[in-house]
């Protein structure tokens, strides 16, 4: 069962708040899906458990304990998580200052910036302490080199690739063999790749293959297992090919 939450779409600074930043958390018992919607204040995302989805045109980014998103003010997005996901949200009144960029970006989350953020969600914290807290987590939110991000085609020709890949990240079709199966050349098929995703063919499935082994390593899924689930050989040729997307081990997404 999946429940649809339903949120307005409003524009950057259209209500006014007393807070600088403010928390939210949930624990997701029903796998759950919000509609296309935006925020007056700006939202940063994370995951105290799993991992959640966030689309925001045709980019689709995955969010997990290690690695947040930042979502400007007003910016249309809509989102997903899993039943046993715990996910985090602290908003952001419109016009703070910070070194993050006025689109969407992924932000690392650091031990310091979870202790602060954690240290921000105490009741009875004093509006001194609070102050301070806040300056320090404006100073410490920097934009990541390493995103969970997948560029989603949109055009006719590459749309049945796209499908069937998400579908089925194991899939193992080369772009000769997609280009037998959509009557073209596999030439055609690599400039539309590298035009509409900015990547190579091999880049963007890598990439999708990167953010459905973590939804599967959130969920406590041992990596041999994962590696087979999207279409790897073995756990080391993963585990290689999951560093050189990410930047790290899938052994940091996996869920204890």
């Amino acid at each position: 069962m999946r429940v649809t939450r339903e949120l307005p779409a409003l524009a950057a600074g259209e209500v006014d708040v007393s807070f600088v930043i403010k928390g939210y958390e949930e624990a997701v018992v029903t796998d759950l899906t919000w509609n296309e919607h935006s925020h007056p204040w700006h939202e940063l995302l994370w995951n105290e458990t799993g991992a959640s989805t966030a689309v925001v045109g045709s980019q689709v980014w995955c969010i997990t304990p290690a690695l947040g998103l930042w979502m400007p003010a007003g910016r249309l997005h809509s989102g997903s998580a899993v039943a046993g996901t715990t996910y985090r949200a602290h908003f952001f009144r419109h016009g703070t200052r910070s070194a993050l960029p006025d689109e969407p970006v992924a932000v690392a989350i650091t031990p310091l910036l979870r202790l602060l953020l954690e240290r921000l969600d105490e009741e009875q914290l004093p509006a001194s302490s609070r102050a301070v807290t806040e300056a320090m987590v404006l100073d410490v939110l920097q934009p990541s080199p390493r995103a969970l991000l997948v560029q989603l085609p949109t055009s006719p020709l590459l749309r049945p690739i796209v499908d069937a890949v998400r579908t089925d990240p194991s899939d193992q079709r080369t772009l000769t063999g997609w280009a037998g199966a959509l009557g073209c050349s596999a030439r055609t098929l690599t400039r539309a790749f590298r035009t509409e995703t900015g990547t190579s063919f091999a880049r963007w499935v890598a990439s999708v293959r990167a953010q459905h082994a973590v939804q599967l390593l959130s969920r406590g899924h041992e990596v041999d297992v994962v590696a087979e689930a999207v279409g790897y050989r073995s756990a080391s040729a993963f585990g290689a090919a999951f560093r050189r997307t990410t930047g790290t081990t899938p052994g940091r997404f996996r869920a204890p």
